[in-house]
């Protein structure tokens, strides 16, 4: 397929207590905070992205931090879980070290032929391991908080729940390029690409189950990747065609990025690799600071004066 989808690009999901938020995904899980800006539709709130070190494309989750924000609840119409890959013998690790922060977590399980350990956040967010072996050709961020050897490398695929299952199916095959790649119960797998750690969608069918609420501790939305804006531009087209309801192509100052809704009600995006998160503060300084797009910069006094402080988690390994 001509520029094809290439995998996920990120997952955004909202949350409450920022400081809470950072010191569990940079701090926890020891996700590098690439880049700390704001909603730019809501300047009021943090946007917080995680990733690696480059905040490279495939391996971001991003976060709304709103204090006030009502708990949310998984259902029908959401992306019910995100999963990262890790290292193929690193569950033990990950297993001692969630345990002894007193997460809530499940014991571990197999799924697709492949051990995972599911677990949530602060804010209730499910989240998974899965142990991947080809995790381990990933480079790793070397200066986090977690031994490089058993720290997350990437997004390894997300899970829609949707209340049918053809629609859904046939956008993600015929409509976005993907191929049907397992099938366990109620549980299928599609793929983009090559397959495989970033390249992976679930769609869990549970008809008649209650709709979910996106609030905090859910996902507001899944964002695929392409490579530029060509490739967006014609995807942009042939959603269209397809007779879906497709915003125009929006700026978020480190890709461009367009959205709509799947047939089962998830909302997802289609974000374009470039241009990243380096240009507007070096890789080495990454999320250090507050960054805004030059349309916000005029407001920054009061922004800043209503954001709440934060501090960057400890980097020492532990």
């Amino acid at each position: 397929m001509e520029r094809p989808i290439l995998g996920i690009h990120h997952v955004t999901a909202i949350a409450t207590d920022p400081q809470r938020n950072l010191d569990f995904h940079a701090g926890l899980l020891g996700l590098r905070l690439v880049k700390r800006t704001v909603n730019f539709d809501d300047p009021g709130t943090y946007h917080f992205y995680f990733g690696d070190e480059r905040g490279t494309p495939g391996t971001l989750l991003t976060f709304f931090p709103w204090p006030l924000a009502a708990r949310g609840s998984r259902g029908v119409g959401q992306a019910t879980a995100t999963s990262f890959s890790v290292p193929a013998d690193s569950l033990g690790y990950w297993h001692d070290r969630l345990r002894e922060a007193g997460v809530v977590m499940e014991d571990p399980a197999e799924r697709f032929a492949e051990e995972l350990l599911t677990f949530l956040d602060p804010d209730g967010l499910e989240l998974e391991l899965v142990a991947e072996a080809a995790a381990e050709e990933v480079v790793p961020w070397e200066s986090g908080p977690v031994p490089a050897e058993h720290s997350i490398r990437r997004i390894h695929s997300v899970t829609l729940s949707v209340d049918g299952y053809q629609a859904t199916a046939d956008l993600l095959t015929s409509g976005m390029g993907f191929e049907l790649a397992g099938e366990a119960g109620n549980r299928f797998r599609f793929a983009a690409g090559s397959g495989g750690g970033g390249c992976t969608v679930d769609v869990l069918c549970v008809p008649g189950a209650p709709f979910g609420r996106v609030a905090a501790g859910s996902v507001h939305h899944v964002a695929w990747r392409v490579a530029d804006d060509l490739a967006q531009r014609r995807w942009r087209e042939r959603l269209v065609e397809r007779g879906l309801d497709v915003t125009p192509i929006l700026d978020r100052q480190y890709f461009h990025s367009i959205y709509f809704r799947e047939p089962g009600g998830v909302l997802f995006e289609i974000a374009t690799d470039p241009p990243g998160f380096a240009i507007d503060e070096p890789v080495a300084e990454l999320g250090q600071h507050l960054r805004l797009p030059g349309w916000l910069e005029p407001r920054r006094e009061r922004i800043e004066e209503v954001l709440p402080p934060i501090h960057l988690p400890d980097r020492a390994p532990r």
